[in-house]
């Protein structure tokens, strides 16, 4: 992973920090919506959401298109299976480091003194 790959990955960690985010993400995953339709389970403003959302776009999480008056947001999967293949990638390396120390720990543990 290079350099520009790796901010890249922190500032979408970054955006997914806050809870809005994920619940934002979480409700997007399940078709577009309108900023309007967002906001609805928040206590926050439609303008607050769209703070949210612009953070997301940001990153490539979320995309918006024009439609008449509105602006309606969707999920871009893309980006979210490109970091959740980095997170499965970290998880199956220290599964690996994990079963190796597990392996010489046990090969101590059986060895005559």
């Amino acid at each position: 992973m290079n350099t520009q790959e790796a901010n890249a990955l922190a500032r979408t960690f970054t955006a997914l920090a806050d809870p809005t985010r994920v619940q934002l993400v979480a409700q997007l995953a399940h078709g577009e919506a309108s900023v309007k339709e967002l906001s609805e389970p928040f206590d926050m403003s439609q303008q607050a959401v769209s703070r949210h959302l612009k953070v997301l776009e940001e990153v490539g999480l979320v995309s918006r298109r024009k439609a008449a008056q509105s602006r309606p947001a969707r999920l871009e999967v893309d980006r979210l299976v490109e970091v959740l293949a980095w997170v499965d990638a970290q998880r199956r390396a220290w599964v690996d480091r994990h079963k190796r120390l597990d392996d010489h720990l046990r090969s101590l543990t059986t060895e005559p003194s």
